[in-house]
């Protein structure tokens, strides 16, 4: 076993990295996560395939470390798995450990990759440290997990040599044959970067412990660092007993929050008349409908037949096919809810249902959807990028995919400058703007409710999936979902023209 020299003080609370991590952001998170797990709001399913991604990540990444050995025991199993770590590092022939697991002064962790790289003058193996990140940048919290890393392996006596990260780099472009690892992963040594924060750890440490022997969570208002680096999982928590108009349901910028809570304001309603806002902010503090006087004149503005278009893409961070980049917009389906003069309602769609490059097939049935006429309406501008991008791959299609980009009319712009209604709550997505405006419709009846759900589970029918029936199950859903998005366009423009009268 490696020797682990610990300070003499020791507590009871063992700490992982992303334990540290949870105190750097809030003492408070830290507290409820050992002593309240169970008040933390579980991720949704779009971030929980975030996480897996960064998983399936990990494990491609170690292929760049030939001949390295995985630590097989689990999270769970920290004794099993310190054994095995400590076998490996005594091992000259192992190249690489993967997901070793260290602990000193109560901080256990579990290290992406540590590589053997070779031996100092004491005649010591000497280490180099890699994290594995799906992100495509470094991040400040990148480096305090690389700190964290660095405190632990050189606590127990390793010699760290370099401190890398290692992250997906979006200018390599697959050649569709082979996936080149070398240059889907950047590798940046952040040694210099590190170094200088190892002395902070150790205090940081004890202020954690002691925080954490205390009877009760530390007495910490929840307010903007509550979403940064990430979103707390306590939020809901910590904000359950907030007026329904609290100050920070104020849409817009974070600053205007900060300056209107130094002036005492707790509630939306006790904003001063003097406080400079957005008209959408004014509108919040409002609370009523209001309909401006432009709204009937831009809705006149849209030509029949109507076309209602809606895109959905997944983003791999591998690339799956042919000149892609890691994290490329592909769109996958498309829905088309078409409205005539008289009111008759066609809906067509399309959705890619195999392992193929989607793109072209999709734009080609959707040209001939969309026709030579109607304006097309689309909320959000995110329909556009995804049509230039087309346009940009394929050269012979562009033209035609030009003249549908001069044709599209965007309902959120229409919305957002014309119309409020107090449920919208400050936000203008078709979540929240289609139940305030067409209480009959809504999202809540189907299998997939959301666009990041919707692309996870694309990427699982397509290239996971085997069984048939679960493959026609993620098929149904996922045409249900992109038809409710154009269905909601269509009704919220009709219930609006009523509304402008």
């Amino acid at each position: 076993m490696l020797i682990s020299p610990e300070p003499a003080a020791r507590s009871s609370y063992r700490l992982s990295k992303s334990r540290y991590l949870s105190g750097l952001q809030c003492h408070k998170r830290l507290y409820l996560e050992i002593h309240a797990p169970g008040l933390a709001t579980k991720p949704d399913a779009a971030t929980q395939a975030i996480l897996d991604m960064g998983t399936d990540l990990g494990e491609l990444a170690r292929r760049r470390f030939p001949g390295g050995r995985l630590v097989t025991a689990g999270y769970r199993q920290s004794q099993e798995a310190l054994a095995q770590t400590s076998e490996l590092v005594q091992d000259p022939t192992v190249p690489a450990i993967f997901e070793g697991a260290f602990q000193f002064n109560q901080v256990l962790i579990r290290v992406d990759v540590l590589e053997r790289v070779g031996v100092n003058e004491l005649g010591q193996p000497t280490w180099r440290l890699v994290e594995v990140k799906s992100s495509t940048k470094m991040k400040a919290t990148h480096v305090e997990d690389l700190t964290i890393q660095s405190y632990v392996l050189e606590g127990i006596g390793l010699a760290l040599v370099d401190i890398c990260l290692m992250h997906v780099n979006t200018q390599y472009v697959f050649d569709g044959r082979h996936l080149d690892l070398d240059q889907l992963f950047g590798l940046r040594s952040l040694t210099e970067t590190v170094r200088p924060r190892l002395p902070d750890v150790e205090t940081r440490l004890a202020a954690m412990q002691t925080m954490l022997e205390g009877m009760s969570a530390p007495a910490i208002a929840p307010d903007e660092h509550c979403q940064s680096p990430y979103e707390c999982p306590f939020w809901a928590h910590c904000t359950q007993e907030k007026p329904a108009r609290w100050i920070y349901h104020l849409p817009g910028s974070s600053k205007t929050v900060v300056q209107l809570r130094e002036l005492g304001v707790e509630t939306i309603d006790d904003i001063p008349d003097h406080v400079a806002l957005t008209p959408v902010q004014r509108r919040v503090k409002e609370n009523r409908e209001w309909v401006g006087e432009g709204l009937r004149a831009a809705l006149e503005k849209i030509v029949y037949p109507v076309h209602h278009l809606d895109f959905e893409t997944f983003m791999p961070a591998v690339p799956k096919f042919v000149d892609t980049r890691p994290y490329q917009v592909i769109p996958t389906q498309w829905s088309n809810h078409i409205e005539q003069l008289d009111g008759t309602l066609h809906h067509a769609e399309y959705l890619s249902r195999d392992g193929r490059d989607p793109r072209e097939e999709l734009a080609m049935t959707l040209l001939d959807s969309l026709g030579q006429e109607g304006s097309i309406c689309v909320y959000s501008s995110y329909e556009r990028s995804v049509l230039e991008r087309l346009a940009e791959d394929f050269p012979s299609l562009r033209k035609a995919l030009k003249r549908v980009i001069a044709r599209l009319w965007d309902l959120h712009v229409v919305i957002r400058d014309h119309y409020y209604h107090p449920a919208f709550e400050g936000s203008y997505s078709i979540k929240a703007v289609l139940p305030a405006v067409v209480p009959s419709l809504s999202y809540e009846d189907l299998a997939i409710r959301d666009g990041g759900v919707a692309a996870c589970e694309y990427a699982r029918m397509v290239f996971v999936v085997s069984d048939w029936i679960e493959k026609a199950q993620i098929e149904e859903a996922l045409l249900r979902y992109c038809e409710r998005d154009t269905l909601a366009m269509v009704e919220l423009r009709r219930e609006l023209k009523k509304r402008a009268g």
